[in-house]
C-alpha cells in the first residue's frame, strides 16, 4: 500500500495509532513530477482573484497605498499559510479532514480538530457551486468579448444574468467540465489539464500585458500602482488588501493541504511555497498592466468595481486596435485561471469520500460536483427568478442577501478566513516545533515562518474574521 492508507481503521502516525475512518486500499498518486506539482498547484493559486478580481479591488483601493498592502500581506500572511498547508498535507498523505485529524492527535490534541477539515470540505462544494456562475460568464463572453457602449455591455450582462435558462446552462457547462477533470484523477486528469492551461495563462497574460503597454497609458498606470498616496489609507481598504492577499492564494480551505498530499517527500515546501507566492503575486501585477494603461488612455474609471470586467471591458475591447482578439484572448486567460482553481477545490471533497466511504474517484467527483450542482441552480435563480428571496432575511447581517450573496459572504468572510485563523493555530502552537522543523528543515527561513504563523497570521486572520462578521 502507498503512504497514508490502511486496510483497517487505524494508521500509524509517528510512534503512536491514530484511530480513524477506514481508509482507501489503493495506492496514493502522486505527481510526475517537479514541475506537474507546481504547475498544478500555481493553477490552484492563481484564479479569478488574481486577475478579475485584483485589478477592481487595486483600482477601488487607490492603487498604490492597495498595492503595498497586498503584497506585505502575502509575504506576512498568505505564504506562511500556504507553507502550513502543503506541510500538513505532505506529512500525512491523507485528505484534509483526515490529515488536520492525524496531526492533532499526534500533537496530543483532541481529534475534534477534523472538524475543521469537514469545514473544508464543505466550503469546497460551496464555492465551486457559485464560482461556477463566474466561470459561466467567462465562458459566455468568449464568443463575444466586445460591446460599442458602456450601456450595451451592462444591457447584455444583465440579458445574460436574467436568462435562467441560459446563464445555469453555462454555469453547468463550466462545472461539469471540472467534474470531468477531476474524475480522470490526479496525472490523468488534475496533472494533465493545468500542465495545458497554465502555461496557456501565462503566455496569454504576458501577450496581453505587452499589447496594453504598447497601446496604451502605460505612465499613468505606473504612477497609479507604484505611487502611493497614503491620504487613501482607510482601515476598509487595509482589510480588502489583506483579503485579497489571503484570497488570491486560496489559501485556509484545505485545497491546497489536499494537493500537498501527493507531493514527493523530497519536495522542499518552503523552495516551492516561494516558488508558487511568486507566480500568483506575479499574474496579478500582470494583470493590472493588462488593464490600467487601456483604461487609463481611454479616460475610463479604474475603479469600476466587479462590473470593470464584464461591463468596462468590454467596452474598452470594442474602441482599441484589434479589440475582439484581443477580448477573446482575455476571456480565455479568464477561463483558464477558473478552470485551475476550479480542479483544485473539487480535491478535498473527493479526496475525503474515496477514503471515507472507499468510492471510486469518478463516483466521488459526481457526487460532489452533483452537490454544487444543486447549490449551483439557487445561485443562478438568485439573479432572476428569485431574486427578490433572501434565504436568512431574519439573520441580521444576512438580511439583504440572495443566495448566491449568502454563500459568497459566508465563505469568503466566515468559513475561509476562520478556517485559515485555525489552520495558523494548529499548526503554529499545536504541532511540536521538532515536526515543524523535520518538514521544513531549520534556517532563517523557518524561523521566520514560524513566527509568521504563530503570531502574524492568526492575529491579522482574527481581525480580518471580526471585521467581516461585524460590517
Amino acid at each position: 500500500m502507498g503512504p497514508g492508507f490502511r486496510r483497517d481503521d487505524e494508521e500509524g502516525v509517528g510512534n503512536r495509532k491514530i484511530r480513524g475512518p477506514p481508509m482507501s486500499s489503493q495506492p496514493r498518486e502522486q505527481w510526475s513530477s517537479r514541475l506537474a506539482f507546481l504547475l498544478s498547484t500555481i493553477g490552484s493559486a492563481v484564479g479569478l482573484a488574481n486577475i478579475w478580481r485584483f485589478p477592481y479591488t487595486v483600482g477601488t483601493g487607490g492603487g498604490a497605498v492597495f498595492l503595498l498592502t497586498f503584497l506585505l500581506s502575502v509575504a506576512a500572511l498568505a505564504l506562511p499559510l500556504l507553507i502550513a498547508e502543503l506541510m500538513v498535507g505532505r506529512r500525512y498523505r491523507v485528505s484534509p479532514p483526515n490529515a488536520i485529524r492525524a496531526a492533532a492527535v499526534e500533537a496530543g490534541a483532541s481529534p475534534r480538530w477534523r472538524f475543521l477539515g469537514l469545514a473544508g470540505v464543505a466550503a469546497a462544494i460551496l464555492v465551486l457551486s457559485f464560482y461556477s456562475v463566474v466561470g459561466g460568464w467567462v465562458m459566455a463572453y468568449i464568443l463575444d468579448p466586445a460591446a460599442d457602449s458602456a450601456g450595451i455591455a451592462q444591457a447584455r450582462f444583465d440579458g445574460l444574468v436574467g436568462d435562467p435558462v441560459r446563464l445555469f446552462a453555462w454555469s453547468s457547462l463550466f462545472l461539469w467540465a471540472t467534474v470531468a477533470i477531476s474524475m480522470r484523477g490526479i496525472t490523468g486528469g488534475v496533472e494533465l489539464a493545468n500542465k495545458v492551461m497554465t502555461p496557456i495563462l501565462f503566455l496569454l497574460l504576458l501577450a496581453m500585458a505587452g499589447y496594453a503597454m504598447l497601446v496604451g497609458d502605460v505612465a499613468a498606470a505606473a504612477r497609479f500602482l507604484f505611487t502611493p498616496d497614503f491620504s487613501k489609507v482607510t482601515p476598509d481598504v487595509l482589510l480588502d488588501a489583506f483579503g485579497q492577499a489571503f484570497f488570491a492564494l486560496g489559501v485556509g480551505a484545505t485545497n491546497l493541504m489536499a494537493y500537498g498530499s501527493y507531493m514527493d517527500r523530497g519536495e522542499k515546501v518552503i523552495r516551492s511555497s516561494v516558488i508558487i507566492v511568486g507566480s500568483a503575486v506575479f499574474v496579478s501585477l500582470l494583470s493590472g498592466f493588462a488593464v490600467f494603461p487601456v483604461l487609463f488612455a481611454m479616460g475610463l474609471d479604474p475603479a469600476g468595481g466587479p462590473a470593470l470586467t464584464f461591463v468596462t471591458l468590454p467596452y474598452m475591447f470594442a474602441h482599441m486596435p484589434g479589440g475582439s482578439v484581443v477580448g477573446v484572448a482575455f476571456f480565455v486567460l479568464l477561463f483558464a485561471a477558473a478552470i485551475t482553481s476550479a480542479i483544485s477545490m473539487m480535491e478535498a471533497p473527493v479526496s475525503f469520500l474515496t477514503e471515507r466511504l472507499g468510492w471510486k474517484r469518478a463516483h466521488a467527483a459526481l457526487l460532489s460536483g452533483g452537490l454544487s450542482w444543486g447549490l449551483c441552480l439557487l445561485s443562478v435563480l438568485s439573479f432572476n427568478i428569485w431574486s427578490d428571496v433572501k434565504p436568512l432575511a431574519w439573520a441580521g447581517l444576512l438580511t439583504d442577501k440572495t443566495f448566491f450573496g449568502l454563500f459568497d459572504y459566508l465563505t469568503s468572510n466566515i468559513v475561509l478566513p476562520g478556517g485559515g485563523c485555525l489552520i495558523a493555530v494548529l499548526v503554529g502552537w499545536k504541532i511540536s516545533r521538532a515536526v515543524q522543523s523535520g518538514e521544513l528543515g531549520e534556517g532563517l527561513a523557518f524561523r521566520a515562518w514560524r513566527f509568521c504563523i504563530r503570531w502574524l497570521a492568526p492575529l491579522a486572520l482574527a481581525v480580518i474574521f471580526a471585521a467581516k462578521v461585524v460590517e
